[in-house]
């Protein structure tokens, strides 16, 4: 209002601005606009709305795309909680020091620029990154260290950039406290792939399973923004850049190690178990046995320490698809015992353990239970040795090494086969595994506290059939050309063969009995 007020005015006015914080903010405050300086504050009916929030709701969990103003709209709400209400602990944390101390910086200016009479408490107490005002009302950046915030109680715990906030699980628990007293939180966030504490709270408040209340919003809640503008805004964009600033897209924006895309493809024939069975019901069956096609099964141990699962998938080696998967907790010898039995009633299939210290273990037992197709590679090189061949190694190991060495080569061609869809996967339990199972510093693996034991089996499963299946084949047709030759000639063998020193029937013999193995424990794959 450009004329003086009278003191019933005044009062008045401060009143109104006290019971409602959308009034307040555009009629008093101002804000600094890039290009055109000091403006009055005009909200649009989306900060509207998120004004309202603020107050109705304690927990508020704000997903959002870039540049809709609200860090500012949050800015002003907490000038107006500190103004009007007396001694009110405001504490912002967010991904870095500056950040937060940025949002800490836009309470201030708004709070300066209101007008003489309206500022019923002045700034007692000015700092950088903090301030206090006369009427006991605090606000402080902080930084993301793991003792931040737990020594007061809290009215309101502000959070920027949630989602890019490195363990803030943790983080939470010790802040949640400081809260217990009636304190309210805001997180706000652009996406930063799934599995965070923001992906995880947002979710959860979607389907009522928290107090936070979830707000979304997307690149077109603003009034000034349409299609013309998104696509010139996205001109120099990558998909996933796009994603995590404009459409609020939690699975294409992280960085994920399969391609966001590949994991929408796999949603799509994901589905659920025809049968689940076993002794903790854990055995999701999709396709029962089939005496024309070949197996492959390929498992996982768990350390023992109880964070971590024992998995295995059963693959149809024909069509590559899923046909059983396995993840639960269970000791050791009843898991070995578990694995022959579904091996024995999917045609003898191959079992390929991973041979770290417990699936050693579970080797041995396999072995000494008698099954008699077991993956067994050669120590060092890791190249892949048939289990005829393996007998009379000294350098053959039982089960598959995952070294340095071989994991990011099973991780590249986990990605080149779904990229490829070469392999059909229906688990959602691998689904989801998969959704965060991420990049760290270069390095493939699962979010903290996230497991990765189902992607790790299958990656070994995609391995051993381009590489120990495909040199089976090779070898079976070759030897399938000397039987072949042996059936069309019907010649006698002598037990020596003249001019060939130390080749005689018997290794002959020998072979022929080997590729006639070979053949019968991958029926399907080699027929004909």
């Amino acid at each position: 209002m450009s004329y003086p007020l009278t003191k019933q005015q005044i009062l008045k006015e401060i009143l109104q601005c006290g019971k409602d914080p959308v009034y307040f903010l555009n009629n008093y405050a101002k804000i600094s606009h890039p290009m055109h300086g000091l403006i009055p504050f005009r909200t649009y009916d989306f900060q509207k709305e998120l004004l309202r929030d603020f107050s109705d709701h304690r927990f508020n969990v704000i997903l959002k795309a870039r540049q809709l103003g609200i860090s500012t709209i949050t800015a002003g709400y907490v000038v107006w909680m500190m103004l009007f209400h007396r001694d009110k602990n405001v504490l912002v944390m967010a991904t870095k020091f500056g950040v937060a101390a940025n949002l800490v910086k836009k309470v201030k200016a708004i709070m300066r620029h209101l007008p003489d009479w309206l500022r019923i408490s002045n700034i007692s107490v000015d700092n950088r990154t903090s301030f206090e005002l006369s009427n006991g009302s605090q606000i402080k950046a902080s930084s993301t260290s793991g003792d931040a915030g737990r020594s007061e109680a809290l009215s309101l715990l502000v959070i920027d950039e949630a989602a890019h906030v490195e363990g803030l699980d943790e983080l939470w628990t010790g802040l949640y406290p400081t809260l217990s007293t009636g304190g309210r939180c805001i997180a706000l966030s652009t996406p930063n792939g799934v599995g965070n504490w923001f992906h995880q709270t947002y979710v959860d408040a979607e389907h009522e399973e928290n107090d936070f209340f979830p707000t979304k919003l997307a690149w077109d809640v603003h009034p000034d923004r349409d299609h013309s503008w998104f696509v010139k805004e996205t001109r120099n964009m990558s998909r996933r850049q796009i994603a995590q600033e404009l459409e609020c897209n939690f699975n294409m924006s992280g960085e994920t190690v399969i391609h966001s895309e590949d994991i929408e493809k796999i949603e799509s024939t994901s589905e659920t178990p025809h049968h689940r069975a076993g002794f903790d019901r854990n055995l999701w069956i999709w396709k029962e046995y089939n005496p024309e096609h070949s197996y492959l099964l390929v498992a996982d141990v768990a350390r023992g320490d109880g964070k971590d699962y024992s998995a295995f998938h059963v693959m149809d080696v024909t069509d590559m698809s899923q046909a059983v998967e396995y993840q639960g907790k269970v000791e050791l010898d009843m898991y070995s015992t578990f694995m022959a039995d579904i091996g024995r009633q999917y045609g003898n299939a191959m079992i390929v353990v991973e041979n770290n210290n417990v699936g050693y273990s579970v080797l041995t037992k396999l072995e000494d239970m008698g099954y008699s197709n077991i993956y067994y590679s050669t120590k060092g090189s890791h190249e892949y040795l048939d289990a005829n061949a393996a007998r009379g190694a000294s350098n053959a190991v039982p089960g598959f090494t995952t070294s340095m060495k071989t994991r990011p080569l099973i991780v590249a061609k986990l990605e080149e086969f779904i990229r490829n869809g070469v392999v059909t996967i229906r688990s959602t339990r691998l689904l989801n595994e998969l959704k965060t199972f991420v990049w760290n510093n270069g390095k493939p693996q699962a979010m903290r506290g996230y497991n990765d034991d189902l992607v790790m089996s299958m990656a070994i499963a995609c391995w051993v059939r381009d590489t120990a299946l495909v040199s089976n084949q090779r070898d079976v047709e070759y030897k399938r050309a000397i039987i072949g030759a042996m059936t069309t000639t019907k010649t006698v063998l002598n037990t020596k063969v003249s001019g060939m020193v130390g080749y005689d029937g018997t290794k002959y013999q020998n072979e022929v009995n080997e590729a006639q193995e070979l053949m019968k424990s991958f029926p399907g794959l080699f027929k004909g």
